[in-house]
């Protein structure tokens, strides 16, 4: 099977394209390669806007994954309007001339951001979704389109993702694991700015797992889908970070506990996709703190730049 990736080059892309490589899949990523490549080398690569694609030039494949756009809220925030464009009118573009040109399948990368503030409720699929946010707006607005063009000729897969973290050959410091195992080690100190605050959080070989399984469903099923590999209070994930650390590394962590408001708190049911899609995580906080340690030679100047998607995204040029 042959599928187009379009913004494969980023963070999740650069650690699930050679996990598709290996089931046999041929991949082609587009991308701007705002955040470099880290890609395997026998990836074609086609550098140029999405909104610069053809309908011609998507014909060749069977599927195409959406992971392209802004990848988080201070992106979404430095500059709500291109947000806009590409989180919302990117995806509805590609949606729109894949399916005009014969692709079966579409798959989202879209985000628990999009629920934006529960009170202590478990969210599923069909949970009211009201997010203030820029980037979560945006995020609806990208799954709003493209799922309303399915078919039982055009599949559409939206994965709500929880908050990835883990090792990428792409990496990101900027992530919740990751930037308190950053903190950890640069500071010995995990600093919680309201520990009562729900995440789900998604280690990113869980979400490996759910585009795999996204990818091979059958033609049949299309839909929303939460993918997370468990719900954690923003006070837990620091504990388990520390426990994690201080375990594996030897090191004394202090925690700087904090009571700031934040209008951000969801946690997601992932019932659907793990009787729908078979997605079954396994990936918790330790693993995934984990596998950061076991990777840790590959990004060991934890304050430079180009690990934290903002600092890259001021200084392009649009």
């Amino acid at each position: 099977m042959k599928i187009l990736i379009a913004g494969g080059a980023g963070y999740i892309g650069s650690k699930l394209i050679p996990h598709l490589l290996e089931r046999g899949y041929e991949i082609d990523v587009l991308d701007l390669f705002w955040f470099g490549d880290y890609l395997p080398e026998n990836v074609k690569r086609i550098k140029k806007g999405l909104f610069d694609l053809t309908q011609d030039e998507v014909k060749p494949y069977e599927q195409v994954i959406f992971l392209a756009g802004l990848s988080n809220d201070p992106m979404a925030e430095y500059s709500p309007s291109l947000n806009f464009i590409h989180n919302a009118a990117a995806p509805a573009y590609l949606g729109y001339i894949a399916k005009k040109g014969g692709v079966k399948r579409f798959i989202y990368a879209s985000s628990c951001s999009v629920y934006g503030y529960t009170e202590n409720e478990l969210y599923d699929e069909n949970s009211p979704a009201v997010s203030n946010y820029p980037y979560g707006i945006s995020k609806l607005q990208g799954e709003q389109a493209v799922i309303q063009m399915q078919d039982p000729y055009f599949s559409v897969i939206c994965l709500r993702q929880g908050t990835v973290s883990g090792y990428s050959p792409r990496m990101r410091l900027d992530l919740i694991v990751n930037t308190m195992y950053k903190s950890a080690l640069l500071k010995k100190v995990i600093t919680v700015n309201n520990p009562a605050i729900w995440r789900p959080i998604l280690g990113i070989q869980d979400a490996v797992t759910a585009y795999v399984r996204a990818i091979e469903a059958n033609q049949s099923i299309s839909g929303i889908f939460n993918v997370a590999s468990g719900n954690f209070t923003v006070g837990e994930v620091a504990d388990l970070v520390r426990a994690a650390i201080q375990e594996n590394l030897s090191m004394q962590i202090e925690l700087n506990i904090k009571h700031k408001q934040d209008y951000r708190n969801y946690k997601v049911s992932i019932d659907k996709a793990r009787n729908t899609l078979s997605f079954k995580p396994r990936y918790d906080i330790d693993k995934i703190v984990q596998d950061l340690i076991a990777h840790s030679d590959k990004f060991k100047d934890l304050e430079n730049p180009r690990y934290y998607n903002i600092e890259i995204f001021k200084n392009l040029k649009f």
